[in-house]
Parts: structure tokens; C-alpha cells; sequence
């Protein structure tokens, strides 16, 4: 008996099928038949059968025969495994689907877990990472991963619909939050990037603009990307056009930030009978205020709420925010005034400094200081002098730590104001998502982004968004392990199987993790195997590594 293996290739995707058969004489030819189809084994169970039945009759010397059993250190298994189950729970890879397009998109998501960095780097990753065993990948160059970045572009909506169909089984939600981010770009050659309001505050530098639609838990949905100059209220109304149109949303309401739904907004959504939580700026609650709608008096510190026209209006304030507000508005006129007397100093000192200068100079830190509205320069003669106007001051400290949140979600349901509050608040979890793929104590860093064509920007940001979606699923199962994440996947990656070689079949045998690791894995309800495939295929990258040091 052996076991026959053929492979076969139908419209790009590969099936393997996987026969015990044997031979035998029928009148003098040679002839074959089928034992069993165990094609649906796993790749361990089948190396497992290959074995027994190449060695049947002396299996139990051929695995203690020390000369014929070969031992080495092998590859990193354990972070790329466990990523890989865990996006298997989540759905990734089902969407992704089974090419090697898949795959290799696959890995760039796991990768940027484990070391985010450039396709390059994605490579050099898998020469010591068990990725092709676990994926089940083929050998691959960076120049296969820039092409896969296309291809995921290319896949984008039908991947996010699945994914969505998938998480969202008989409970499709009804509450989506949106905001939106920059994210600036080493480089002027990216197709996408642009100047325009820099979030980061990164002067100098062009940007892209990212979209991120989740659902009130903060699960990513979709993400988009928009060119570097696009305003935030302009990528809005393509998330209502994508609910309605792709995923088939009927009731449904949208939660954003003060600048993002606005009125012609609102309108695009009452196109699709869509209901929508807000806040609004300061100048319109004034402007509420001057028509009665609201008075000062209902300001808070619990909820209050108002009606008008249809539109519910929930008020509060925060004393905290109004203590900050406070002790920043007089720290900025404690150094302004710092600065009014050392530029009085100077005068005094050096006769021919001119004092228009100086009040120049102090005009243009009330601007950038934001206190236009109640600070002015008194000048006489060489000597200036900083005036608070405190009734302005008073006016404009009025609402300090005041906010109102504007909707139009009707009670009925028992949607009351702290619901609608709740749900407001929720856009943390947004805020949340961009920390993490963004900032440099975060894992999943959405820059550097090491491309410069807008389908490999759309894909990039795609890939990070997947990844975040393992990295949010790790952080609520370690949420009671004293263990930051990367630490947990650093963990992991200590976890190197050992490279077993009998009778020149070979196998990856993985030994038992330490305490913390094990600690992990449980925890994601997860089990490490005793042994994986070994398909024996060597990665490389097309470019060599300049270790030549600049100075």
C-alpha cells in the first residue's frame, strides 16, 4: 500500500486529494485500487500514515534508530500558529479565500503582529518564521507580496462583505461609528498622498486620509482611503452609500464626530431613512441658545434633554474638562505675560530694539494661543503690558466643559437620552483603533507604508486593518494577563519547533511552551499541535542585505 497524491489546478485555485491504494495482478498486469480517500486528514495525519506505511513491519525500530533520526533547531512556530487559529475563528481566512494570493495576504497581516515593516521585511520574517508550514504557502519574494497588495486592493469589497456576512449571522447590526485620521508620508511620490489639515501636525510632510467604519463595538466593517487633501464630512456620505448599497443595511444609525455630520449630511442620510448621533460646535450651541431652544441653566452633570422640531438635543457638562479648560486658559496667560516682561527687559537693556517688534511679536502669540477674544498689547511708550477684558473672559469661559449631542433617533424603542449618550461615546473605539495602528508604542503601524501606488496604499492600509482585527481579539482574550500584546506575540515567537528527520521524511515537532505561553494560548482557547507538516521550502528575498554601515 502508499498513498497517492495528485494536485490539480481549476481557475487558479489548487486542490490536493490524497488516496491509500495498492498494487496487485489481474491475468498478468499490473493494476491499481483505492483503500480509502483521506484527503480531508490534516497535513500531520497524513505525514503520520506516509510513515507507517513506508516502514510497516519495522515502524517501531525506524522511529528509535538513533542513526537514522535527524535532529536541528527549526523555525519560529508558535506566534505565527497561534495568529493564524486566530484569524481562522475570525473569519480572515475564510474571506481571504485559498490562493497564494490569499496566503501571502494572509501573512502580511500576521506579520505586522509579529514585526511590522515592508514587504521586504515580510520576507526575511517568513525565513524564520514557520509561515509556509502553517499557511501552507508556496515560496514567495517581495516582488509576489507588492503584487498580492494589488490583488487584495483589487478584492477589497468582497472580502469586507464576507467578513461582514460571516461576524454578523443573524444579527446584523444597526449602529455603525465613523471617524476618520491622517497619516503622513516619508516621501512626495505616493500616488494618494497630498498636503492638506495635518492631524499629526507633521508640517512638511504630505498625507493620506483613512476611514475606518466599525460597528458599536469597534469591529472594523470597512476602511478606505481618501486623498491626503480630503476633508473629513466629504468621505462620510461614500460610508452611507456602502451600507445601503454593499452590505444591505436598512435600519441604521451612524454616530460621528461634530465635523463629520453636517447638514448636507444629514440630508444624504434621510435619503436612506438613516438616523444619526452627533455632537455640535460651541458657536451652535450659542446660536441654540440665543433662540431659546436651550439655556444655560440645564448644563449639568447629569443628562438633560431638550426637543425641538423632531430633534432631540442631550446636554451636559463635565466639570473635569471645565477645571482643565480653566487651568489651561490661565497657564497660557501666565506665559504670556512671562513674555510681556522679558520683552520689557529687553527694551530697557538695549535702546535701539523697537517696540513695535514686540508687540508684533506678542500679537502673534495671542493668535496662536487662541486668545484673540479677551487679550490685548497696551503700549506706552517702551514698556507693554498684557489686559484681560474679564466680562469677554467670563463670556467665553461660560460654557467651559459644556457639550450637546444632536440627533434624531426617535424614543420609541426605549432609545432614551443615556443610550444615546452611551453610543456617543462609543467612538472611542474608533479613536482607539487608529492608537493602535498608528502610534509608535502600537504594534501595527500603518506607516511607514514603503509604497507609492494608490491600489498598494488601499491594500497596505487593508492588510492593517486585518491585523488589527487579531490584535483587538488577543487584547480582549489577555485583558486579565499582566502581558502588554506585543510582549504576548514576543512570547510566542520563543516557541521554535525542532526539525525532525527520520528515514528522510521529515516533520516540524513542537515542544511545550513555557509557563507564560501556555498561560496565552489557553486563554484563546487555543492548543498547540505535537507536530506539523515540513514541506522543505526555502524563502529568500531577491535583494541582498547591504551590511555596509553609514557614517
Amino acid at each position: 500500500m502508499y498513498v497517492d497524491e495528485h494536485a490539480t489546478t481549476i481557475n487558479g485555485k489548487t486542490y490536493t486529494r490524497y488516496l491509500i491504494r495498492e498494487s496487485y495482478r489481474d491475468k498478468g498486469k499490473i493494476k491499481h485500487r483505492t483503500i480509502a480517500n483521506i484527503s480531508k486528514c490534516s497535513p500531520e495525519e497524513i505525514g503520520a500514515i506516509k510513515l507507517a506505511l513506508k516502514y510497516k513491519g519495522e515502524y517501531a525500530n525506524a522511529m528509535f534508530d538513533r542513526q537514522d533520526i535527524h535532529m536541528k533547531q527549526g523555525l519560529s512556530v508558535g506566534a505565527v500558529y497561534v495568529l493564524k487559529q486566530v484569524a481562522d475563528r475570525l473569519g480572515i481566512t475564510q474571506a481571504l479565500g485559498s490562493t497564494e494570493n490569499a496566503k501571502q495576504a494572509l501573512w502580511m497581516a500576521l506579520s505586522r503582529l509579529i514585526s511590522a515593516g515592508s514587504r521586504l521585511s515580510n520576507v526575511r520574517l517568513a525565513e524564520r518564521h514557520a509561515a509556509v508550514d502553517v499557511i501552507g504557502m508556496d515560496a514567495f519574494n517581495e516582488d509576489d507580496l507588492y503584487n498580492t497588495l494589488d490583488w487584495i486592493e483589487r478584492k477589497q469589497e468582497s472580502i469586507e462583505s464576507r467578513l461582514y456576512k460571516s461576524r454578523y449571522t443573524g444579527k446584523i447590526p444597526n449602529l455603525f461609528l465613523y471617524d476618520v485620521t491622517s497619516s503622513y508620508m516619508e516621501g512626495k511620490k505616493n500616488e494618494l498622498s497630498d498636503w492638506g489639515y495635518a492631524i499629526e501636525k507633521k508640517n512638511g510632510k504630505k498625507q493620506i486620509i483613512i476611514g475606518l467604519l466599525t460597528d458599536a463595538e469597534g469591529w472594523p466593517v470597512s476602511v478606505e482611503v481618501f486623498y491626503g487633501d480630503t476633508s473629513d464630512v466629504k468621505t462620510f456620505v461614500s460610508q452611507i452609500k456602502k451600507l445601503a448599497n454593499r452590505f444591505g443595511c436598512e435600519r441604521v444609525t451612524m454616530v460621528g464626530d461634530r465635523g463629520m455630520i453636517k447638514t448636507k449630511e444629514i440630508e444624504e442620510l434621510r435619503e436612506e431613512n438613516y438616523y444619526y448621533i452627533t455632537g455640535i460646535t460651541k458657536p451652535q450651541i450659542e446660536s441654540l441658545m440665543k433662540q431659546g431652544v436651550i439655556q444655560m441653566k440645564l448644563f449639568s452633570e447629569e443628562l438633560c434633554e431638550v426637543e425641538n422640531g423632531g430633534i432631540r438635543y442631550i446636554l451636559k457638562r463635565n466639570p473635569v474638562r471645565a477645571a482643565e479648560i480653566k487651568e489651561n486658559r490661565e497657564s497660557k496667560i501666565v506665559k504670556l505675560k512671562k513674555i510681556a516682561e522679558e520683552s520689557n527687559k529687553n527694551l530697557r537693556e538695549h535702546v535701539k530694539a523697537k517696540v513695535e517688534t514686540v508687540e508684533k511679536q506678542i500679537n502673534k502669540q495671542i493668535d496662536k494661543l487662541n486668545l484673540k477674544k479677551y487679550v490685548k498689547v497696551e503700549v506706552t511708550e517702551r514698556e507693554v503690558k498684557i489686559e484681560i477684558e474679564e466680562e469677554e473672559m467670563k463670556r467665553e469661559s461660560m460654557l467651559d466643559g459644556c457639550y450637546v449631542l444632536k440627533t434624531n433617533v426617535p424614543k420609541e424603542g426605549g432609545v432614551d437620552m443615556k443610550t444615546i449618550h452611551d453610543r456617543y461615546r462609543d467612538l472611542i473605539h474608533v479613536e482607539d483603533a487608529f492608537r493602535t495602528v498608528k502610534t509608535g508604542s502600537g504594534m501595527i503601524e500603518v506607516r511607514p507604508a514603503y509604497v507609492r501606488k494608490a491600489a498598494r496604499t488601499r491594500g497596505h492600509v487593508f492588510v492593517v486593518a486585518l491585523s488589527y482585527m487579531i490584535e483587538k481579539e488577543l487584547r480582549e482574550a489577555w485583558r486579565d494577563i499582566n502581558v502588554r500584546i506585543k510582549e504576548g506575540v514576543e512570547e510566542l515567537t520563543m516557541i521554535n519547533a525542532i526539525e525532525m528527520e527520520v528515514k528522510g521524511i521529515k516533520y516540524n515537532q513542537i515542544p511545550e511552551p513555557r509557563e507564560l505561553g501556555i498561560k496565552l494560548i489557553k486563554a484563546l482557547g487555543l492548543s498547540m499541535p505535537v507536530a506539523i507538516e515540513n514541506k522543505g521550502i526555502t524563502i529568500a528575498t531577491r535583494k541582498k542585505i547591504n551590511n555596509k554601515s553609514k557614517i
